[in-house]
């Protein structure tokens, strides 16, 4: 087909250029050229074992016992986790779990509370 983007509203792929604008012949949207680019950036969402949208702030429960590395504690399952940050890398949640401090978990290993 054409290298022109999807229209953002309908879908469609039959999209086409006119001078600087994107046009969708289906439901009729345009759109400024330069806005595909900031639409390309897509965020990154980080979901939990269950697949719910985690946010900054949000509260979670461990659904597995955790071991943490470097001591002899473990956070255990059910273990309520509350006002998370989440981080770029390999573990997505920075937080502070009461009896143990800061941690850095990684998404796979909550759920949402």
């Amino acid at each position: 087909m054409s290298d022109f983007p999807s229209c953002a509203k309908c879908g469609s792929e039959y999209t086409y250029e006119d001078r600087e604008m994107y046009i969708c012949p289906e439901c009729g949207h345009e759109w400024l050229k330069d806005s595909v680019a900031e639409t390309e950036e897509t965020e990154k969402v980080i979901r939990d074992a269950h697949g719910n949208e985690l946010k900054d702030g949000d509260a979670v429960t461990v659904i597995k016992d955790l071991k943490v590395k470097g001591s002899s504690a473990v956070v255990k399952v059910g273990t309520k986790v509350r006002n998370i940050r989440l981080v770029d890398g390999d573990h997505d949640i920075d937080c502070k779990i009461d009896g143990i401090g800061a941690m850095k978990l990684k998404s796979e290993f909550v759920k949402k509370a």
